[in-house]
């Protein structure tokens, strides 16, 4: 099982993930008028962008970056706290404050974010060189405070309105179940982390194993929710 891992999680996840953009395109036009159309740009963002962080297999033997052998570019820490750590984090404070209703949930995500912004900038400054040999662990932490922000403002508000009553047909709510589920499952490794030394495989197939499950959960949901859920054309901003 753990040599199956090493040699496949990343074509699993890139599948998996994949998958989710296209449908995502495949079924544009049932979503056009709504906010989860910025979803769907978000689904193509993550698979290029993962496709992207790819480039260290290339720099190994005689791969055709073999010429970033010895730079700070041997790993993709940089490029996955960029795209993904903060990325991801500032585009679902954009795209909730698209779709929940209540001002004062809108304007905490939006001034949090913000903070969260200025902090992971500053904070990648001073610490430079470790930027791109491994991930911060209080970055991570805030941007999960983010988003566990932002469901439980949609989870609030779904609970006070006549939503109840169909949301189980939103796309918005398997979102939010989706990335909810996903950083609870996630976020605690980053404490272990901490303490993780490299040469703990026991530790370090556990951790990929996580990982990949936990993808495997969030994008298939996603691809059953465009597939499944009607569009929601009460959006704020259209």
């Amino acid at each position: 099982m753990n040599d199956f891992l090493l040699e496949y999680k990343y074509l699993i996840t890139s599948c998996i993930e994949f998958l989710a953009a296209v449908t995502g395109l495949l079924l544009y036009k049932k979503y056009k008028y709504t906010a989860a159309k910025y979803f769907i740009y978000f689904l193509v963002y993550l698979s290029v962008c993962d496709f992207l962080a790819g480039y260290v297999y290339y720099i190994k033997g005689d791969g055709f970056l073999n010429f970033l052998q010895g730079t700070v570019f041997v790993r993709n820490y940089w490029w996955s706290t960029l795209f993904w750590i903060i990325g991801a984090i500032l585009f679902f404070a954009f795209y909730y404050n698209k779709i929940l209703k209540t001002k004062g949930f809108i304007r905490v995500i939006k001034y949090s974010s913000l903070v969260f912004l200025a902090f992971s900038v500053v904070y990648i400054i001073v610490n430079w060189n470790d930027y791109f040999v491994r991930f911060f662990p209080i970055i991570s932490i805030l941007g999960a405070v983010i988003i566990f922000l932002c469901t439980v403002f949609y989870f609030i508000e779904i609970l006070q309105s006549d939503r109840i009553l169909t949301f189980y047909k939103s796309i918005n709510f398997y979102i939010s179940f989706a990335i909810f589920i996903w950083w609870l499952i996630i976020t605690p490794l980053v404490f272990y982390d901490i303490y993780n030394s490299h040469y703990d495989w026991n530790f370090i197939f556990l951790r990929w194993e996580i990982y990949l499950f936990a993808n495997i959960f969030m994008y298939s949901t996603f691809t059953f929710a465009l597939i499944y859920c009607k569009p929601e054309l009460e959006t704020n901003n259209p």
